[in-house]
């Protein structure tokens, strides 16, 4: 779901708003050429990729790119677009892969990059208060040189923002220990469409009515733009200590899960593959075992205590028939854990793409089944592989590649939205929901109602109306309405 795409440029930028733009932010903080709009036009939707790779540009692009450098300048800016009804795009690094940064026609990109200090640490109360732009990678690297961790190691971490990640209310790969990113956030500073500041103060919990912290976190930039967050932080572990082992199905391994997870054991790290997955993980297991699936645990804190987690949860997988395996596969795992395996398939002209949903325990082993066999039966060529990871007491994150083969362009995009929908729908059909951590962006939108429940989604377009009266704030994300002059936003063919 895209707006139309197109082989020339759009039009050239306004000169009067980058004029007034300049005026709030610095004439050398307004780009208006058409490489850095073309760089704002996107994430890394897999869908604006397929357009990129065919040689197609976006026939909408941003108006211009407008960077603050502090909240003052960012609330500067909202009133005045607000005033002169301007959409707006909050836009981080644009790792998001669900095209919540593409412009649906009339926006300007609001670059929040140069919003990226860690402005403190409090060792005593294991906080750190950072700037929404400030990369993930620095972030972590600043507090590990202070002994800490932030816990939060995405895969993007290298490539994406603290307010990217609150903003779609993402998880790191030690998610089952830490948390996701919502369960990070003690405090927060945020914008209004028109130019309030509003201030969450970090506390350690508080009875006064609803969180107001959660207006923010996973809007996407619809109803705020947040621009600093105070989150917990951890000492660095002193020991992590992998548990490598092979089960004799997903059925048998996602059992495991539920057990170790309900008896409270907290593993920084848990995934199961698939078959499929698996395979290509365990090459240097020779004895490994055809129909065998693998799985990676890591336990982590004080060594005593992790050794202690690891051994329990090892009894709890071997009465599931489980086996400990060599540690080659956490080795591999570990170095390449920031990396992507994506855009190789998409530059062979393969239609690849990822999509994490959620399901409780009791519903996982059906889900997969009935996802598997949804897109084989699509496209019996495709190929469909999966792993649980981001693991809690209640149910587990099921994170789905599916690739289809090299085709037309048309055919490609439409077996692409076809199983895209299969997912999605599915998905709800079976209790579960449709986003783990990635959000909800444009991709997601037609499923938002049922995600949500009709009166469920009202209320969410109403508190977006509350906020956002004329609704600049990327508008025609989340589910939401979009503005009447928005780009039509139809799949291609």
């Amino acid at each position: 779901m895209l707006p139309m795409l197109a082989a020339q440029a759009a039009p050239g930028a306004d000169q009067a708003l980058v004029s007034a733009l300049a005026g709030m932010v610095g004439a050398g903080n307004v780009l208006a050429d058409f490489p850095d709009r073309l760089a704002a036009s996107r994430d890394r939707a897999p869908i604006a990729t397929f357009a990129f790779r065919d040689g197609l540009v976006p026939g909408v692009l941003p108006r211009a790119v407008v960077r603050p450098g502090s909240r003052e300048e960012v609330a500067r800016v909202l009133a005045w677009a607000n005033a002169n009804d301007v959409p707006v795009i909050p836009y981080g690094a644009g790792s998001g892969v669900l095209g919540g940064a593409i412009p649906l026609g009339g926006e300007i990109a609001l670059d929040l990059k140069r919003l990226n200090r860690l402005v403190a640490i409090n060792a005593t109360d294991g906080l750190a208060t950072v700037e929404a732009g400030m990369n993930g990678g620095r972030f972590e690297a600043a507090v590990e040189a202070e002994g800490f961790t932030c816990g939060h190691l995405p895969q993007s971490l290298h490539m994406s923002t603290v307010g990217g990640w609150l903003a779609c209310r993402g998880a790191g790969q030690n998610s089952t220990r830490y948390g996701k990113i919502e369960d990070m956030v003690v405090g927060l500073c945020a914008v209004l469409a028109d130019g309030t500041e509003v201030e969450v103060r970090p506390a350690a919990r508080r009875s006064t009515g609803p969180s107001l912290r959660d207006v923010f976190v996973g809007c996407e930039g619809t109803l705020g733009v947040i621009t600093e967050a105070t989150l917990r932080i951890w000492k660095r572990p002193e020991a992590e200590l992998p548990l490598v082992l092979s089960f004799p199905d997903i059925a048998a391994g996602l059992e495991a899960g539920r057990r170790i997870l309900q008896a409270e054991l907290r593993p920084s790290v848990f995934r199961l593959y698939d078959e499929t997955e698996t395979v290509p993980r365990v090459k240097e297991l020779a004895d490994f075992g055809k129909g065998r699936v693998l799985a990676i645990l890591v336990f982590s804190g004080i060594e005593r205590l992790a050794a202690l987690e690891r051994d329990l949860a090892g009894e709890i997988a071997a009465a599931l028939g489980a086996r400990a395996e060599g540690d080659a596969p956490y080795r591999h795992w570990l170095a390449h854990r920031f990396e992507s395996y994506s855009p190789p398939w998409q530059a062979s002209g393969h239609f690849m793409d990822t999509c994490e949903v959620t399901g409780a325990w009791s519903a996982l082993v059906e889900m997969y089944s009935r996802m598997r066999e949804a897109i084989l039966d699509l496209c019996p060529a495709a190929h469909f592989g999966a792993h649980w990871s981001h693991a809690y007491p209640e149910g587990a994150c099921q994170y789905m590649t599916v690739r289809l083969p090299p085709m037309p362009r048309a055919e490609g995009l439409a077996l692409h939205a076809r199983a895209w929908d299969l997912l999605q729908t599915l998905t709800v059909v079976m209790g579960g929901s449709i986003a783990h951590h990635h959000g909800a962006g444009l991709l997601r939108g037609p499923w938002m109602a049922a995600e949500l429940g009709a009166g469920g989604a009202a209320m969410l377009q109403r508190i977006k109306d509350a906020l956002d009266p004329g609704n600049i704030l990327n508008p025609g994300k989340l589910g939401l309405r979009p503005r009447a002059s928005a780009a039509r936003v139809m799949g291609e063919g």
